[in-house]
């Protein structure tokens, strides 16, 4: 059921990036070729007009073939003679749809939630290292430098930053408090057996569910998720994880069978993949909007770029250049895949 999931999710993402591209394509006038789902020979297509449907073999990927996409044409219609402004909005419109669709999601896995664990201080005991400097009510704003959105990212920034000693803020009665290089270490607290285990010493608050908290909750859960992958970037650029820590489509699907199988039923296992698709989805229009040539961030730094050269020197840029440099990006990351998919292959095999 997890690799049916994973299939129905990723085609339901990759048809909803693509109709994003395809829906305002058609709005600005710019001629569709063709709008696939998959890659491979077609299964199933039908020319309507001048642009033809297909469902195609292999349930990798799709496209929405804009006339003029990458490489010059006559026709008054081509993606590549539409405004700057235009061209803009149609490349960014896939991943804007995958985020709206990742907070749909994550908003219909919080909806049954009756509370809500807030990142505000309840109890406060002795022995917590801090204690001067939290009391109940206080609301975390930030540690280290990074926002604390959801509860969760407090102990999240404290594995991420090494050390005892951190920069804390807090919201006290409505004014912002801050606190540099305080010792913010775990101790020792008895839990309810008697034994002594590590723990910060404070607990958070839990609010009743509210239609307001509710959005507000996931709006933030989903900016986080955003700021989850920049961390997640940066982790990889300065070495603090490495390809064995990247997960492609097959890595994904394990980890969404492993989902599943720690759900205490069905429905806390539809529920808990609902939210792992709509962490998926915001990560996908993260990625997807990277300045790398072949994705659409790419797109979009070479569409400014191109549009400023214009601007200035009053000639129309050749855009089979681009198109050249994109076609080199797509086979790198192609083969980037593969790299991937072979390692989650080695590592479930050899697991």
């Amino acid at each position: 059921m997890s690799i049916i999931f994973a299939i129905i999710l990723f085609s339901f993402l990759i048809f909803i990036h693509e109709l994003g591209h395809f829906a305002f394509a058609k709005a600005f006038g710019v001629q569709v070729n063709e709008f696939s789902l998959f890659m491979g020979p077609a299964i199933w297509k039908k020319q309507r007009g001048e642009t033809l449907y297909a469902i195609r073999c292999i349930p990798i990927g799709g496209y929405c073939a804009m006339e003029g996409e990458d490489g010059d044409s006559d026709n008054p219609r081509a993606f590549s003679n539409a405004a700057w402004w235009k061209r803009f909005i149609i490349l960014v419109a896939g991943a804007a749809m995958n985020f709206i669709t990742g907070v749909v999601m994550i908003g219909i896995f919080l909806a049954p939630n009756k509370n809500y664990i807030l990142p505000q201080v309840s109890v406060v005991e002795e022995n917590c290292a801090f204690a001067d400097y939290i009391q109940p009510g206080d609301t975390f704003v930030e540690l280290d430098g990074e926002k604390i959105y959801v509860n969760s990212d407090f102990s999240l920034l404290m594995s991420l930053n090494s050390g005892d000693i951190h920069d804390l803020t807090i919201r006290r009665n409505g004014e912002i408090i801050e606190y540099k290089n305080i010792n913010m270490e775990m101790r020792e607290f008895p839990d309810d057996d008697g034994n002594p285990v590590l723990r910060y010493g404070f607990s958070f608050s839990l609010a009743e569910s509210t239609p307001g908290l509710w959005v507000k909750t996931t709006w933030k859960t989903s900016v986080d998720t955003v700021r989850l992958v920049r961390l997640s970037l940066k982790m990889l650029f300065t070495g603090q994880a490495g390809l064995r820590d990247v997960s492609g489509p097959v890595g994904i699907v394990q980890q969404m069978s492993n989902v599943a199988e720690a759900s205490g039923s069905a429905w806390y296992a539809f529920l808990n993949l609902l939210y792992f698709g709509g962490f998926i989805a915001i990560n996908l229009a993260v990625m997807n909007l990277l300045p790398i040539p072949a994705l659409d961030g790419g797109r979009v730094v070479g569409l400014l770029l191109t549009a400023a050269v214009e601007g200035i020197t009053r000639k129309k840029v050749n855009p089979n250049v681009e198109g050249y440099i994109h076609g080199v990006g797509m086979l790198l990351l192609l083969a980037l895949m593969a790299v991937i998919m072979f390692k989650d292959i080695f590592f479930i095999v050899k697991g």
